[in-house]
């Protein structure tokens, strides 16, 4: 499976010539979808078309963001800015046999809407607990500020989607709620300490069966105090590893958020050398992403097994 460790993003509707180019030299493990590439429902299904078909990979991992709410980017088809997770995690928390139907009938029409685009991998759920001092870049996207129903109704949402064929990303491991700023814009630093951590934050994440999950560009005083999560092969290794006893392949937030101090290659090695196995580059900036494909090197056996696994799980 010859593929770089790098998912990267497209700049707008169509593939341009220059884009087939470098997808076709450098071979990423992966596309991401944003609304900038989303005009209607017939051209995004001819886009997902034309780039699996530049790779001749009808199994070819094509992700998108699409977590309902403020996380939307499917509105030109369809408008789901109603359905945040907060809307389920309340729901949930009034009537539970309410809940029960309507989350169960978004998550499969969602992933039979996915389906028929040609998607297969989604970027959900977040799970990451709410705080009262959490940043409102989680705010509505979070379940609950109740880690026991964070983790309930993740492990719904993973498994609905493990059994439509949808691999998931949770994210943002090891847990986002206790950071006070936007990790896009600044470097986040939580002071809690383990027990509290281990506790709260993290418990959501133990144990997923997500194919996927995503690092949070935050650092973990009790753990690291000076690499984020990203960067750290103490909080991959102990925490994301080993406490959370997590399986599968760990991909990087996106690598040129202003949270993460370095230039962007020195970034993206740093990310693979603590432990992390994909690189997200989402901006479709081409020059970004030549310059990270002449630096990040091809899959590890690691991955190469778990992407075989998701291949075989897409059937």
């Amino acid at each position: 499976m010859d593929k770089k460790a790098l998912i990267v993003g497209l700049k707008g509707f169509f593939i341009t010539k220059n884009e087939k180019i470098f997808l076709k030299k450098n071979k990423p493990w992966g596309v991401i979808l944003f609304s900038r590439n989303v005009k209607n429902l017939n051209q995004l299904k001819q886009l997902v078309k034309n780039i699996k078909k530049t790779f001749n990979d009808d199994n070819y991992p094509i992700l998108i963001d699409q977590e309902g709410g403020a996380v939307s980017r499917l509105n030109n088809i369809i408008n789901l800015n109603h359905f945040s997770q907060e809307f389920f995690g309340k729901l949930y928390s009034s009537n539970k046999s309410n809940f029960d139907f309507y989350y169960k009938s978004y998550l499969n029409g969602l992933s039979n809407l996915l389906k028929d685009i040609g998607i297969n991998i989604n970027t959900i759920p977040v799970l990451d607990i709410k705080k009262k001092y959490t940043h409102k870049i989680i705010g509505s996207r979070s379940y609950s500020s109740n880690p026991f129903i964070v983790s309930k109704l993740g492990k719904i949402c993973v498994d609905i989607f493990n059994k439509n064929k949808i691999a998931t990303v949770i994210k943002h491991i090891p847990g986002h709620g206790s950071a006070k700023v936007d990790s896009h814009i600044e470097t986040p630093v939580v002071k809690n300490n383990k027990e509290n951590l281990i506790k709260n934050d993290f418990m959501p994440f133990k144990n997923s069966k997500s194919f996927f999950a995503m690092t949070g560009h935050i650092i973990y005083n009790a753990y690291d105090k000076n690499n984020t999560a990203t960067h750290s092969k103490i909080v991959i290794k102990e925490v994301i590893r080993k406490n959370m006893n997590f399986r599968g392949i760990i991909i990087s937030d996106d690598i040129s958020m202003k949270s993460l101090k370095y230039d962007l290659e020195l970034n993206a090695i740093k990310a693979i050398n603590s432990g992390c196995n994909l690189i997200l580059h989402c901006n479709g900036n081409l020059k970004e992403m030549w310059i990270l494909a002449k630096k990040i090197s091809q899959i590890d056996n690691f991955t190469r097994r778990k992407t075989s696994e998701f291949y075989n799980f897409l059937g």
